[in-house]
């Protein structure tokens, strides 16, 4: 069953909401506006407000309304977290709820979710949160992290450390410097998008775990007759080679909710397949 958030988490977005409060609403809608390189100008006419409107509320001298913040939020595609961080800091309270996944009313979530990432079998398939803390995970996966270390194995479980760690699936991935570099620049792009605290801690920690010397057999040798960058890691004598894809939810309401996503690994070539249903039958 999918858990609720690691212990600890909230305090820490709480926290950070406490001094984005305290900042005001003005300069952060101005460091978002900066951050997606939009004008005062363009906002404006996004929002069917005024420029001169726009700079007033950036320098604090007018209190937008709560229905101007989140259409502001909106045209900025800011993450419904700091919507919530907005409205606090503007005076309003928070739009969006934060829901625990083990709350009955997510009931018909956790149900959908798990049944969709059992239906992939015999394909690995896990939902992650905001940080990649893994929520749950199919057999394919299970396949995958035998013979990791119990440590790196103990909730709350993170895909990202669980994939570059020295002594997790890193020493088995053939093309491991392509994977990295692939993994962290789609984290780097979720930092610029999120500005999240701890997703760049977690950046920072597994960008300076030492990449080992490849040897003669570890990288794709060749032209790679692929349709996307593949993820080709040994497993019991095999190399077996997927194609990763991401999904998360449209226009979610719950904070929750928005930071769900859920990872699928497609074979990328018969051996693969065939490898997987034998194991897995």
């Amino acid at each position: 069953m999918l858990p609720s958030a690691p212990a600890g988490r909230g305090a820490v977005h709480g926290a950070g909401k406490e001094r984005r409060a305290e900042q005001g609403v003005g300069p952060l809608l101005r460091g978002w506006r900066e951050q997606r390189r939009v004008s005062q100008l363009e906002l404006a006419l996004r929002a069917g407000s005024s420029a001169r409107h726009i700079s007033f509320i950036e320098t604090g001298r007018s209190r937008p309304s709560e229905e101007m913040v989140l259409r502001l939020a909106e045209h900025l595609d800011i993450p419904v977290r700091d919507r919530n961080a907005l409205l606090l800091a503007a005076g309003y309270a928070p739009h969006y709820p934060e829901t625990p996944l083990d709350d009955p009313s997510m009931d018909a979530l956790r149900e959908g979710v798990e049944r969709l990432i059992q239906g992939y079998e015999p394909y690995p398939a896990l939902v992650v949160d905001a940080t990649y803390n893994v929520l749950a995970a199919n057999r394919g996966i299970a396949m995958l992290l035998d013979g990791v270390p119990e440590h790196l194995l103990e909730p709350p479980l993170n895909a990202m450390r669980l994939t570059l760690h020295p002594e997790g699936l890193a020493p088995r991935i053939r093309n491991l410097r392509a994977w990295r570099d692939h993994l962290l620049a789609q984290t780097d792009r979720q930092i610029a998008l999120r500005r999240s605290e701890p997703l760049r801690a977690l950046y920072e920690e597994v960008a300076a775990y030492p990449v080992p010397e490849p040897e003669e057999d570890d990288e794709p040798i060749g032209p790679v007759p692929y349709f996307a960058l593949p993820m080709q890691i040994e497993h019991e004598g095999r190399t077996l080679s997927f194609i990763s894809s991401i999904s998360t939810f449209n226009t979610p309401m719950d904070v929750t909710v928005a930071e769900l996503a859920i990872e699928t690994f497609l074979p990328a070539d018969p051996a693969t397949v065939k490898y997987l249903r034998s194991m897995l039958s």
